[in-house]
């Protein structure tokens, strides 16, 4: 027992002189000698980070002389190795560059799509949404509540309502916010949405299915206005039909906004072009009624 606690001494004792060589060889380096004099390191606890200390500095290099994340060298693209003080010491992450956090910011921009929805649509915000209006108090609780707690709450929105109401606006706040969190949003005029894809004439055709596909599998959608097309069985159970089946069965949130109740929205998606037909609305609905929780919105006209 005696001997192996010598043997352990020797080991080390060897050992803290090898560190120790090594945090006086880093020490030449001026790079080194500024981070230890910048976190105002004692040679102990500089001895201990030596090797961490010395990643750092080859990260630091590789930078100075990059112009992109095409040329970076480090061992996490678009990354440096630096430490920062703790009351124990060091804890060291990787942060981001200059050229990461612009191209995050730049994929951030593109994460909301927009198609028929006016300027103050694309920048409404939840900061500036009227609280003080009783009437959308229940919306506003829901709304605040899926921002908070979104990706854990899957189910959406179908919120119906009277003209003006600021229906469209409440949702497109809250999805603006969520595009920031580098989520895919696509926000909808419907009935624009039906014209866009009838001029591709070929539902086959290439940009027919890139649009569609684009908009089945994004995160969050919203489907504005839905309702005031003129409805047609293509429209309903082609696009309609299909949009929402993908949706419903990879479990992806979906937004409407109409000025139609869910069963008034029945009973016109049942009135197709020459024909009648309220099974395939009824199926439509209870698609609707799957994705979305559903909400009214009474208030005073606020395009006035």
């Amino acid at each position: 027992m005696e001997k192996f606690n010598i043997n352990n001494k020797f080991k080390k004792n060897d050992l803290e002189k090898e560190l120790n060589k090594d945090y006086i060889i880093a020490l030449k380096d001026k790079m080194f000698l500024s981070l230890v004099n910048k976190f105002k390191l004692d040679d102990e606890t500089g001895m201990k980070y030596t090797s961490k200390l010395e990643h750092v500095v080859d990260n630091l290099k590789n930078c100075e002389k990059c112009k992109g994340l095409v040329e970076c060298k480090n061992d996490v693209v678009g990354c440096v190795y630096y430490p920062k003080k703790t009351d124990d010491g060091l804890d060291f992450n990787y942060n981001t560059c200059k050229y990461k956090n612009k191209e995050l910011d730049e994929l951030s921009k593109n994460k909301s799509i927009t198609i028929g929805l006016s300027e103050e649509l694309k920048n409404a915000k939840l900061a500036n949404v009227d609280v003080k209006d009783l009437k959308r108090k229940e919306v506003i609780k829901w709304i605040t509540n899926f921002e908070k707690n979104y990706p854990k709450l899957k189910k959406g929105l179908y919120l119906h309502g009277s003209f003006g109401s600021g229906k469209t606006y409440l949702i497109s706040a809250l999805l603006n916010e969520l595009a920031k969190k580098n989520y895919n949003v696509i926000m909808i005029y419907y009935p624009e949405l039906l014209n866009k894809l009838k001029s591709t004439f070929d539902s086959e055709s290439e940009s027919f299915n890139g649009l569609f596909s684009e908009i089945k599998s994004c995160d969050l959608l919203l489907l504005d206005d839905i309702g005031a097309e003129t409805v047609s069985s293509w429209s309903r159970d082609e696009i309609l039909g299909t949009l929402l089946q993908y949706r419903m069965e990879h479990t992806l949130t979906t937004f409407f906004t109409s000025n139609l109740t869910i069963e008034e929205l029945e009973v016109n998606l049942s009135l197709a072009k020459n024909s009648v037909d309220k099974v395939k609305s009824r199926r439509i609905i209870e698609r609707i009624k799957q994705l979305t929780d559903d909400l009214e919105l009474i208030s005073k006209n606020r395009r006035n």
